[in-house]
């Protein structure tokens, strides 16, 4: 520690040797260590550790000792993450921009050394997961063909990453078809307790996937951020964040046999969105985590944006331990951790006295076989209910769609047979939310094999696919003899990586696809991730469910949603007999066996002796070695963006907001997948006319979240989900809107282009949780380039209310019970928002509207700038501005 003052530091013994560490309890005197939760005695520790009077200041190392769970004020704090991890669609992006820094601060400075400035200054893991897509499947070639076809497609980004890997200090690269990344950091990448050499402290981090939260099931303290601000976490900026409040869930009892851990976490989300828990910490205690395996901590941790929480922790202890052996960890290692746990009182003790801001309670022997769905995670529907709801969805949700009796005469894979609404067109085990978990794999296994000795298989028009998280699964599988039982119901694997869940499902086959469009059907998809908002999963299927791994292999039997799973037959056997779920459903007591026999240390140690090394293919691939990235102007993968274009040394100016138009009116619920999409590009939109015109076939096209590393498609692509439904446009689906500089309507971007042109601002306007889901940075860095200073809304998902401030665009919120429809607003109005130079953190801002016929309406709103930190972030346009700014001074 470089500056003490509160005498913290002790040396103690280690296996690993001598070391020093921050003592927490020596912040006795100014609060009630013991009393704190575990999740912001790690918050404790950094500041204490990096305590240097000038960053972290005694102040701030107070606030967090003296923390009042009850009433915790709007204190702003710095976190420095031990770590940083990224996902490939959000990383090769966060590469190209520290690649763009490092031109801009030669630029800048006329000095080509300076680019040695911008660098990894913590450890940063990239593993390329999101690029994997489901061309074949039902074949026991389709891991081959779908890996051939992701290098085929990714060979430019995998070169760049390969630069990046010989380019930066501190930044490793684990290859294509290893597996997910919040799988691999959990097998391999953690250690729970960082060791430099000198001093032990808690493993923490940030990724750039919302889904990072799944480590904090190892007690490992972590948050998915936007790529902009682990971007600037890389180079060494700390997090600047408000203290938050810590939510308790308490968990008693244990789950009843034939129930899952993936039931288990959908109580758990709808729960805690009916709570509240946006921008808070939720950490569960109790007596039902004695017993609770690890497997299932991941799996309720990875769903953390789901229930809105910024992290679900679990505190280490015992059962953290017993994973660490099984995966394979050294037992030096494990030894340490116990020792400093329980040194630093961040031990899970059930004695200890925790006061937490609110809390819940689960029995878990009341969870049930439930699914998520049709459009959202928290919309938890229970097994037994799913027809009746299925029903009363297709009548109201998707009023308008659909077609009764179905279309006949369907042929596909030699077979003829009627589609019908509810037809289950996508059944995935996909995800790491779920196949981290052996308990569900091998319930999927179990499920198939009983359904193969039945005489079952999936329906002729189900695509069917499996995707474990890593290599290790596919171990435990084959050992178990389940792979086989898998494969003879359609379930072959189709490679390692977030495939369905991310929307790389791939194409449905041409009859499928043409039959559902034809008569617009809602197909039904029913996957085991985490998300399932509309336009993601596939543009085929308007309906998608969230369910365990069991219950996706019943589901591509039954071949429908619009069954009774609990006392319809999902089919029948070769004499006729009806087979019911219970008849294939496994006990927990075959689960546990067959996970005690098939899963040992051995296959984790061999799976990642080798990690960072990969396979043929990926050590073929060119790697060139400068510290200047050789942009390719010809290139449709790799641009270097505009960000930072003129970029200057002087400090920036807030001005006001004058003239602006609404680009985009939207409602509630709007994700950062309807901002941005990561999936198919359509052939006829502005990135697909783009791509055409820059000479690449519509075979080649790849996905808009491979393409992010190009400024010219994603800009394009934004507001570009098929399912955007845009108020300015109405009666249309997609990313239309109405230019007011000619009254056409319009794509978003044609009328970006038009508005820039006019030297006209534009704003968006949004209901409630504007910006949900993933940790899309484009979908401020689209915004930011279509041309919009401004985002108003009644509240804002946290990521992307950070990410927006990152690229200096402004978020500002209604006043409760006030939005556009309340206040008159249609969004044909213009514009005035009154922000200066005096601006300040969460201060209030006068909007005013001008309506076509000459009145005007003069509203308040309430800025979601919400630290002084974040205020100079907006001034200089946005946070690696301002962190170049500071470099080019140095």
């Amino acid at each position: 520690m470089a500056n003490d003052p509160f005498g913290a530091t002790d040396q103690i013994s280690t296996p690993l040797g001598e070391r020093s560490v921050a003592r927490l309890d020596s912040l006795r005197d100014h609060g009630d260590v013991d009393k704190l939760p575990y999740s912001i005695k790690v918050l404790t520790e950094a500041a204490l550790r990096n305590h240097d009077g000038r960053i972290v200041t005694e102040a701030d190392v107070i606030a967090l000792a003296s923390y009042d769970a009850t009433k915790v004020a709007a204190t702003e704090i710095p976190f420095s993450p031990g770590r940083v991890v990224l996902q490939d669609f959000t990383g090769v992006p966060a590469v190209v921009d520290l690649a763009a820094m490092r031109s801009a601060i030669v630029r800048m400075t006329g000095n080509v050394a300076n680019a040695q400035k911008v660098n990894p200054q913590v450890p940063v893991d990239l593993v390329i997961d999101h690029s994997v897509q489901v061309d074949a499947f039902n074949s026991g070639m389709a891991l081959q063909i779908n890996s051939e076809k992701e290098f085929e497609r990714n060979v430019e980004r995998y070169e760049f990453l390969k630069w990046g890997r010989s380019a930066f200090d501190n930044f490793r690269v684990v290859p294509p078809a290893t597996g997910i990344v919040h799988q691999v950091n959990l097998e391999y990448l953690a250690n729970v307790v960082m060791d430099n050499g000198t001093q032990l402290y808690p493993d923490s981090l940030v990724g750039t996937d919302s889904h990072t939260t799944m480590i904090n099931g190892l007690g490992i303290l972590g948050w998915g951020v936007g790529g902009i601000e682990a971007e600037a976490a890389m180079v060494g900026q700390p997090i600047y964040m408000l203290i938050p409040e810590v939510v308790g869930f308490k968990l008693t009892g244990s789950l009843d046999n034939g129930s899952t851990a993936t039931d288990l976490v959908l109580r758990a989300t709808e729960m805690l969105r009916n709570h509240g828990v946006v921008g808070k910490f939720v950490e569960f205690f109790g007596p039902g985590l004695a017993d609770m395996p690890l497997a299932n901590r991941a799996t309720i941790a990875n769903m953390a944006p789901e229930y809105g929480a910024t992290c679900g922790f679990f505190p280490v202890d015992d059962q953290t331990l017993t994973y660490l052996r099984l995966s394979g960890r050294s037992e030096d290692l494990i030894e340490t951790i116990e020792q400093y746990y329980r040194l630093q009182g961040l031990w899970r003790d059930d004695d200890r006295e925790i006061v937490y801001s609110s809390t819940l309670e689960l029995d878990m022997s009341t969870v049930e076989p439930a699914l998520a769905g049709p459009k959202r995670p928290q919309d938890r529907i229970v097994l037994s209910d799913m027809k009746k709801q299925w029903r009363l969805d297709l009548s109201t949700t998707f009023e308008g769609h659909g077609k009764a009796g179905g279309v006949e005469g369907v042929v596909f894979d030699g077979e003829s047979f009627t589609l019908l609404d509810g037809a289950v067109a996508i059944a995935a085990i996909t995800s790491c939310t779920n196949t981290s978990n052996p308990d569900v794999m091998v319930g999927a296994g179990l499920v198939a094999r009983n359904a193969r000795r039945r005489g079952l298989t999936r329906k002729p028009w189900v695509k069917t696919s499996l995707a474990p998280g890593s290599k290790v699964v596919t171990e435990y599988l084959d050992a178990a003899g389940l792979s086989e039982d898998l494969e003879a119901v359609g379930f072959y694997l189709v490679g390692y990586g977030c495939t369905t869940c991310i929307g790389n499902s791939g194409p449905l086959p041409v009859p499928i696809s043409e039959a559902i469009n034809a008569s617009d059907l809602v197909a039904a998809s029913v996957l085991s991730g985490n998300r399932n908002f509309e336009g993601r999963i596939s543009s085929d299927t308007r309906a998608n469910y969230l369910a365990s791994p069991l219950l996706v292999v019943a589901y591509a039997l039954a071949g429908t949603v619009d069954i009774d799973m609990t006392s319809e037959p999902i089919g029948q056997d070769p004499s006729g007999t009806d087979v019911f779920l219970s008849d294939i459903w496994p006990s927990q007591s075959e689960i546990d066996d067959i996970v005690a026999e098939a899963i040992n240390p051995d296959q984790f140690k061999s799976q990642y002796a080798n990690v960072f090394t990969g396979s043929a293919q990926w050590q073929a691939i060119a790697a060139t070695e400068s510290d200047l990235y050789e942009w390719n102007p010809d290139s449709t993968y790799i641009q270097e963006p505009p960000f930072f274009a003129g970029l200057t040394a002087e400090p920036g100016v807030i001005e006001p907001i004058f003239g602006a138009r609404v680009l985009a009116k939207l409602g509630d619920s709007v994700t950062t997948d309807h901002i941005s999409p990561a999936g198919a590009i359509a052939v006829d939109s502005p990135a697909g006319r783009y791509l055409i015109d820059n000479g690449v076939p519509r075979l080649a096209f790849n996905s808009y979240g491979s393409r992010r590393g190009n400024d010219q498609v994603m800009t394009r692509g934004t507001f570009a989900n098929v399912r955007v439904q845009n108020q300015l446009a109405p009666g249309t689906e997609g990313g239309w809107t109405t230019d007011f500089t000619d009254g056409q309507v319009k794509a978003i971007f044609e009328a970006s282009t038009s508005y820039q042109e006019a030297g006209i601002p534009t704003i968006v306007l949004g209901g409630a949780d504007y910006g949900m889901g993933s940790s899309r940075d484009w979908a401020a860095k689209g915004s930011f380039l279509l041309g919009v200073k401004a985002v108003i809304a009644k509240s804002f998902e946290r990521i992307h209310r950070s990410n927006l401030i990152g690229m200096g665009v402004l978020p500002i919120e209604f006043l409760e019970g006030q939005d556009a429809d309340t206040l008159g607003l249609d969004g044909s109005e213009t514009f005035s928002i009154a922000v200066d130079d005096a601006f300040t953190a969460r201060q209030e801002v006068e909007v005013k509207a001008m309506h076509d016929n000459g009145t005007e309406t003069t509203f308040t709103t309430t800025s979601r700038i919400d630290t002084p930190v974040e205020v100079e972030y907006y001034r200089n346009g946005g946070i690696l501005h301002t962190v170049l700014k500071e470099m080019a001074k140095t």
